[in-house]
């Protein structure tokens, strides 16, 4: 993979956002392992901007690594500060596996009694109405009713 190119400002915006970040990696005396690499792939994936940390006084060997991790990982080095590398790739879109069997969950209805005489204030009550519940009049929970569908319409259909 090649390493992203950006514009001045794109890199400018990543770099302020990258200003309160703490480091996700910390690459010690061993320098850029596999194991670095699959975690530094890892952050990337999972936050898109990180930055990592070099535990060593080498800045040329620091420069190569940046430019290294980079190229390999396809993504976008953004600023190298001190000990402070910070790399950016957009982050992939997640699949969401939609189950067809899946039923509506629990959610919480707010039911609001007010009073007969209207000088005092309205009863909140915060219930859990599963999915095959319902709120009746008057805030009572009931169980949901199947559908009844007629003959005629059912052909229809």
């Amino acid at each position: 993979m090649t390493a992203i190119l950006l514009t001045p400002a794109q890199r400018k915006e990543h770099r302020s956002g990258a200003h309160h970040l703490d480091p996700v990696v910390m690459i010690g005396g061993d320098g850029l392992t596999p194991a670095v690499r699959k975690e530094v792939d890892a952050a990337l994936n999972a936050h898109g901007l990180i930055k990592v940390r070099v535990f060593s006084d080498d800045r040329p060997a620091r420069e190569a690594m940046l430019a290294t991790l980079a190229d390999e990982l396809g993504a976008a080095p953004i600023q190298h500060i001190g000990k402070l590398l910070v790399l950016w790739r957009p982050v992939p879109p997640k699949e969401k596996a939609e189950r067809e069997d899946r039923m509506p969950g629990p959610r919480v209805v707010k039911l609001v009694s007010f009073s007969k005489s209207g000088n005092h204030r309205a009863t909140i009550k915060k219930v859990k109405v599963f999915g095959n519940e319902r709120v009746a009049a008057g805030g009572q929970i009931k169980r949901a009713k199947k559908r009844v569908v007629s003959v005629k319409k059912r052909q229809t259909d």
